[in-house]
């Protein structure tokens, strides 16, 4: 399981965290998931999810964000 450059990392403006994003390629099984590492501090999460999982999370963030005042269009 090879780790490649992060496909996206995010600093939270407020609150410092640091968010990033990995494909994971599991030799065993062949599946191919997405590892969320988030930092704040010394402490990390990391879960890997699922393509559908984030599709999911991917648009139920862009809506949220989209229906918030001021966000771009």
């Amino acid at each position: 399981m090879d780790r490649p450059a992060p496909l996206a990392s995010i600093t939270v403006p407020l609150g410092g965290q640091r968010i990033d994003l990995h494909p994971v390629d599991f030799d065993a099984g062949g599946m191919t998931m997405l590892r969320v590492r988030i930092r704040e501090g010394s402490r990390f999460t990391v879960f890997d999810i699922d393509p559908g999982t984030a599709v999911a999370w991917g648009e139920a963030l862009a809506a949220w964000g989209r229906s918030q005042p001021g966000s771009p269009p």
